[in-house]
């Protein structure tokens, strides 16, 4: 099965890959700025958007979604970004096949093993009994009760919608990605690496990246530059989006 996506623009590919519990909508903004310059493929990963569920969901099945998906587009040398889960995906494909990736950007996220953090969210959508739900406003309720952000409530709503006249759903897989949970927090293999340049993003008040992070990631990418964005936390691209194009337009042009 293939990935579904969107795609803006002409030029040289650039792919862009969402976060967890996210979607290819989440960066459609950001990727119709990108188009006056490049052919822009906003992607929905397995169990996420509008593309396939399966029970089975790790990194390696998610680059080897990636792979079919270039193939079938004859990609060549693309740039390859990836937010959160999707930079994991992103590193992991450009180890895995450099001779397909031309430049990589990564952003908020390391090559680390990151502790899992998601089980609040998971529990509170959990919660969420679509047989008895006939509202929005119902489900934030329900959301709020173990997410004190109001953001990330806003966030996940994004992802209801009607599946029927009468029924609503979330579009991810909510069964696999409570199942599969671990999966995301894995780190990038040892020793693998990707020689070609990379731009590693971090938000000025996020904790995704520290300091010690720095090293790891130059042992991984050996050309990567690591820019601090201002004003921005985990979600760099949507709290500044100004600094987020600069930093990104200039690399890729550079």
């Amino acid at each position: 099965m293939l990935l579904n996506s969107t795609i803006f623009g002409q030029g040289k590919a650039l792919i862009i890959a969402h976060g967890y519990f996210g979607m290819g909508d989440n960066w459609k903004a950001m990727a119709t700025r990108f188009a006056s310059n490049f052919e822009v493929h906003v992607l929905d990963l397995r169990n996420h958007g509008r593309s396939f569920h399966s029970d089975d969901f790790n990194y390696d099945l998610m680059v080897e979604d990636l792979y079919k998906y270039i193939i079938h587009y004859q990609l060549e040398a693309i740039a390859l970004l990836g937010h959160s889960m999707g930079g994991k995906l992103a590193m992991l494909f450009a180890v895995s096949f450099p001779e397909l990736v031309s430049k990589l950007i990564v952003v908020d996220i390391s090559p680390k093993y990151y502790p899992p953090h998601h089980d609040f969210i998971l529990n509170a959508l959990n919660k969420v009994d679509f047989n008895k739900i006939t509202s929005r406003r119902e489900i934030a309720e329900i959301l709020k009760t173990d997410i004190d952000d109001e953001s990330v409530v806003q966030f996940l709503l994004k992802n209801v919608y009607w599946k029927t006249k009468t029924q609503l759903a979330f579009r991810f897989n909510l069964k696999s990605l409570t199942e599969n949970n671990n999966e995301v927090s894995e780190p990038l293999p040892a020793f693998s690496s990707y020689e070609k340049a990379s731009l590693f993003l971090k938000g000025a008040n996020s904790g995704y990246i520290s300091k010690d992070d720095e090293t790891l990631i130059e042992n991984h990418f050996s050309k990567a530059k690591i820019v601090t964005i201002k004003n921005s936390g985990h979600w760099i691209h949507a709290d500044n989006p100004e600094d987020f194009y600069k930093e990104v337009s200039d690399f890729l042009n550079s």
